[in-house]
């Protein structure tokens, strides 16, 4: 049983998502205490407890203190397995982060896994689904022969209601090893290590920027766009930036972005990708332009920074660095989520992280 302080660093929900990702592919239970301790209403929320759901139902796991508010969790994993399942948050409780529970493990289950998530798609304190899809999808297509995202419907705060279908099939099981340390070891020698330190040349800036239909005549997609190409022209690279409207249950907008680099000035390979992100989401009484240049200012600071791995990617690839260790990634910034998820994967994996500058590296 692995014991987890879950006050410890960021003190988060992020703590029980690792946990029950790691705990469903290595087989190892765990208790966790102290549950979001740090955080004004201590405990589980709703969102969390659906993501317990989500990985009961990946692994036929058992638990205890799974109710809203307990700050103690206790999960016992069975055996993972590909599944067909659908998960209704209910609330615009963010589909990007229940997948931080489920998507390692389904990665590398015996058979090919289809989620459907319903949920929010777009929403604050959260990765939007196209910065799943286009920043940190094609990372984990290294390790997979699979793995596609596809948004149905578009949610936001408060009401949700958005849609995202996730199909994996794996490349690397662990059904197909007498052990998960027999796993590790055939993982470790034969996938592709992670060593994203540079960032080479800019190839094109790329971008969503989407709106409910409500807002269509006000222009709000084309504003936050064109305000986003307005920052982002110094880089004197190609800006792709679309926009769309979509039919949906709370009024909502907001535009991601995208850097895509090369080790070639014309080539981009798709199997060694290094991209960065950036998003804003839009509020009542925030103006649409301001959404723009608040979006393209943070992709602006990203690419200043030299790294090859944005602040948020980096914290989503911590537990497949340490499956896949060594490896190392360059980031802009070192974030206390980075820190927290490092801690939480060293206690299953027994990997080392070493966390200094900009640097991460995962040590076996």
């Amino acid at each position: 049983m692995i014991l987890i302080d879950g006050s410890q660093g960021e003190g988060g929900g992020q703590i029980v998502r690792t946990a029950l990702a790691l705990s469903a592919l290595t087989g190892q239970s765990f208790k966790v205490t102290g549950i979001r301790a740090n955080r004004p209403t201590p405990g589980l929320k709703a969102q969390h407890l659906h993501g317990v759901k989500a990985a009961m139902k990946l692994c036929d796991g058992n638990v205890e203190g799974d109710v809203i508010g307990s700050q103690e969790l206790t999960f016992h994993p069975e055996k993972l397995a590909g599944r067909r399942f659908e998960v209704d948050i209910g609330t615009a409780g963010s589909i990007t982060l229940l997948l931080q529970s489920v998507l390692l493990p389904a990665m590398f289950a015996g058979k090919s896994s289809t989620i459907t998530l319903i949920g929010g798609t777009n929403v604050a304190w959260s990765m939007p689904i196209e910065y799943l899809q286009e920043v940190l999808v094609p990372q984990l297509r290294r390790y997979v022969d699979k793995l596609d995202v596809t948004l149905v419907k578009r949610g936001y705060y408060p009401a949700g209601g958005g849609k995202v279908e996730v199909r994996v099939k794996p490349k690397w099981s662990v059904s197909d090893a007498k052990s998960f340390d027999a796993f590790l070891m055939r993982l470790r020698a034969e996938a592709p290590h992670l060593q994203l330190t540079a960032q080479h040349h800019l190839v094109m800036v790329k971008g969503i920027s989407h709106a409910s239909v409500d807002l269509q005549d006000a222009r709000v997609a084309e504003r936050q766009a064109q305000s986003a190409r307005h920052v982002l022209r110094e880089l004197k690279c190609p800006i792709d930036i679309r926009h769309e409207y979509a039919d949906t249950a709370s009024t909502g907008s907001g535009l991601t972005l995208w850097a895509i680099f090369s080790k070639d000035e014309e080539d981009i390979d798709p199997s060694d990708p290094v991209r960065l992100g950036a998003d804003a989401l839009g509020e009542k009484g925030k103006r649409a332009e301001q959404v723009g240049e608040e979006a393209a200012k943070r992709l602006l600071e990203e690419i200043k920074s030299g790294a090859a791995v944005d602040r948020h990617l980096a914290d989503n690839l911590i537990p497949l660095m340490g499956l896949v260790c060594p490896s190392e990634i360059k980031t802009s910034t070192i974030t206390e989520h980075s820190r927290t998820n490092a801690l939480v994967v060293e206690r299953f994996l027994k990997t080392k992280f070493q966390l200094e500058a900009s640097a991460i590296r995962s040590v076996c």
